[in-house]
């Protein structure tokens, strides 16, 4: 008659034979549902969503109580997001954010609002931000806001509306949209 071996005498190796019926039983579900992929080279990009920009910024134009620019972005972008958003608080506003990819896979965005800037940073920001300086940009001032570990957000007052960039694109990428940005013309409401 064999009896088990007393609690005190099993060691690792005899937990880890009891785990492994579990592990391959986790892992034929998640082959089952097609939840995972094995991929040696690292991840892979995905298709990039359509994104129809010229048909949101014109309703947004007829919408929206401030002056909605199409900019006319670089070859090779891809509008690929947008929104519209209440800004809440005192000086907050209505705005309309859209989205790209840069040619290098990059993204970026541009907002159109007409909240007030220390209002409209700490909304797309999700929190507090500082500036860190300027740029100076197809005749306009663009105040950044930028910080370790955080994407850099650039912000110009025209008048009747701020327009605000930011992404994860490259330097030379935020002068094309806030060059765009500034010399586009304004959609008909």
């Amino acid at each position: 008659m064999a009896s088990d071996k007393p609690r005190i005498l099993h060691n690792n190796r005899d937990m880890v034979w009891s785990l492994v019926p579990l592990v391959l039983f986790c892992v034929l579900i998640a082959g089952i549902a097609s939840q995972c992929t094995f991929s040696p080279g690292g991840p892979t990009s995905g298709p990039i969503p359509s994104f129809d920009v010229d048909a949101a910024l014109k309703y947004d134009a007829q919408d929206l109580p401030f002056p909605v620019r199409k900019p006319e972005t670089p070859e090779g972008w891809t509008p690929n997001s947008g929104s519209r958003s209440i800004v809440s608080g005192d000086g907050g506003g209505d705005s309309s954010t859209v989205g790209f990819i840069t040619e290098a896979g990059r993204y970026i965005q541009l907002t159109q609002s007409n909240a007030v800037e220390t209002v409209l940073v700490p909304f797309v920001a999700g929190g507090p931000r500082t500036a860190t300086g300027t740029e100076d940009v197809a005749g306009h001032s663009w105040i950044v806001y930028g910080g370790e570990g955080v994407e850099p957000i650039w912000v110009s007052d025209f008048g009747d509306v701020r327009l605000l960039v930011t992404g994860s694109a490259s330097p030379e990428a935020f002068e094309q949209l806030t060059t765009a940005a500034a010399d586009a013309p304004i959609l008909a409401a």
